[in-house]
């Protein structure tokens, strides 16, 4: 999978599947896209899979990302029949899925929201960090990429080839694109009628072990909030969950009915 312009693209997994609900992932901080790679397995068995990547050098508004993330999903429903749509946002990506979902609630079927950063704002270390991060010398900023790792992952639940991706992806990101994206999860904000209005089946992720983010009570307070969700508590998982290999994205969907209709079971 490649990206090729500087505007957010989807990322295509072969084969193509037109007749398969169609289920979009928004990555984290690094926005890639890549670190779907180890989910590939057991979603593609169901779904037709599209992952957002976001260009280093795109610095637009969260209300510019969520019309830009629309209107490719607009032209992904344009080219076929229409299917469920299943918005899937991990951590910055979480932030980003909600505003779609305000965005052009008419789009999306189902949400998925996996350690969402949306409580970065109500953080005051990491918020102090943040302003920080632009004053760091190039050299040691590529050296704090290494230093997350730790608060990112559970180590023990990761195998090596998934976390020597993880640094690869986190080293590849610019420190300028660092900053901006960590300026808009400060500034990030939901209200809660805002939250309300959402009446999509909600599925919320959180790790236990999230050492970045206390994301188990985030998801806590947004299902308190959402009108239709549901919270699943993972056990001893990190912050980038979906790189472990105890967790299984699609099988989490069956064991918690969140699939409109049976699908093909997983192969794990």
């Amino acid at each position: 999978m490649q990206v090729v312009s500087n505007r957010p693209r989807f990322l295509t997994p072969k084969p193509l599947k037109p007749d398969y609900p169609l289920f979009v992932f928004l990555p984290g901080m690094d926005g890639t896209g890549q670190l779907l790679r180890s989910q590939l397995k057991y979603l593609e068995v169901a779904f037709d899979i599209r992952s957002l990547a976001i260009s280093p050098n795109d610095f637009t508004s969260w209300e510019e990302l969520a019309q830009q993330v629309a209107a490719l999903i607009r032209a992904e429903i344009r080219q076929g029949k229409r299917r469920t749509v299943y918005l899937c946002g991990e951590s910055f990506g979480g932030c980003l899925a909600l505003k779609v979902v305000l965005h052009a609630p008419e789009l999306i079927d189902r949400l998925i929201l996996i350690n969402p950063a949306s409580s970065f704002n109500r953080q005051h270390l990491l918020t102090w960090g943040a302003h920080l991060v632009k004053w760091l010398p190039s050299w040691f900023y590529h050296l704090s990429t290494l230093a997350l790792v730790p608060f990112l992952i559970a180590s023990q639940r990761v195998i090596e080839r998934e976390l020597q991706q993880l640094i690869t992806t986190l080293q590849m990101v610019p420190q300028k694109t660092t900053v901006w994206r960590l300026s808009l999860l400060k500034d990030f904000h939901v209200s809660e009628q805002q939250l309300r209005s959402i009446t999509q089946p909600v599925l919320a992720l959180a790790g236990t072990a999230d050492r970045l983010l206390p994301s188990v009570a985030e998801v806590e307070r947004l299902v308190n909030i959402l009108p239709n969700a549901q919270k699943v508590i993972l056990p001893e998982s990190g912050h980038a969950c979906l790189l472990e290999t105890e967790v299984d994205l699609y099988k989490i969907l069956q064991n918690h009915n969140f699939l409109e209709k049976p699908l093909v079971k997983s192969s794990a």
